[in-house]
């Protein structure tokens, strides 16, 4: 495969000949095929996403939730914190607010009581009410279904409303949370500097079948393999076809079906 990855040296005449503009055009359109901001073929991204398809047929995400309303305050408190930590404070909160008319019935006080193990709580809390009034007052208490009107709620920025548009309507996104962007980057899947510029690529490159099910092989693989601090190759299904530059193992892990996710009891 590494040929696809050269520039053809099949005419030397290339070296000598002083290129236009117009030229250099010609040129940077005979990139290989697949390399649409990414590393890899086609045929090796389709493997990729099997892989991990054969794995985790059914992924899920890891935040507690019973609705749509839940999930945007699941996620909306995901920001700088753990999906443990926020499924911990969220089993006694949605057990007594899990419509925007209870949790304003709550109100913000006893919402921080709820929520105060979980960082930057304070300014949270005040989202989550405001957001649960413009629900009331502008959607007649329903989670919209479109990004536009998504990001128009309070502490819901594009990547909270990715993940609802993905979990709670069934629509393929992708939501760039910090181990889409590392995995995307090491292994030179969609290499970007922001998380629009991955997540634009992320979805040129991913072939369109997996895409649905991506954001969360994406996440699983970065939390339990590719890790952060040091990625565990020996335990990689796709070692053998990753081309990070950190890699340390050749070999990939047997791939079999991992056990069904247990995400917590507020899920039904």
């Amino acid at each position: 495969m590494a040929a696809d990855y050269r520039v053809s040296m099949a005419n030397p005449k290339l070296k000598s000949v002083t290129k236009t503009p117009q030229d250099a055009n010609v040129i940077a359109r005979r990139k290989p095929a697949g390399a649409v901001g990414t590393a890899y073929s086609l045929a090796e991204r389709e493997e990729i996403f099997r892989r991990f398809s054969v794995q985790r047929p059914e992924p899920r995400g890891e935040l507690e939730h019973t609705n749509p309303f839940t999930l945007v305050v699941a996620v909306a408190l995901s920001a700088q914190a753990t999906d443990v930590g926020v499924n911990k404070a969220t089993r006694a909160l949605f057990k007594v607010a899990d419509t925007p008319e209870k949790m304003l019935d709550l109100g913000e006080e006893r919402l921080r009581d709820y929520i105060r193990t979980i960082g930057l709580y304070r300014n949270k809390a005040k989202n989550v009410i405001a957001l649960s009034q413009m629900l009331v007052d502008q959607f007649s208490g329903k989670v919209p279904e479109t990004r536009d009107e998504l990001v128009r709620l309070p502490g819901v920025g594009r990547k909270t409303a990715n993940v609802v548009l993905s979990m709670a309507f069934g629509q393929a996104t992708m939501a760039v949370d910090t181990h889409i962007f590392r995995i995307a980057n090491r292994i030179r899947l969609a290499p970007g500097k922001t998380p629009d510029e991955v997540e634009v690529r992320l979805m040129k490159v991913i072939p369109n079948h997996y895409l649905y099910h991506a954001h969360h092989w994406l996440i699983l693989h970065g939390r339990y393999t590719c890790k952060a601090r040091r990625p565990e190759c020996e335990r990689c299904i796709i070692a053998d076809l990753c081309k990070s530059p950190e890699k340390s193992w050749d070999v990939p892990a047997p791939l079999v079906e991992l056990p069904p996710q247990v995400i917590g009891e507020a899920v039904e």
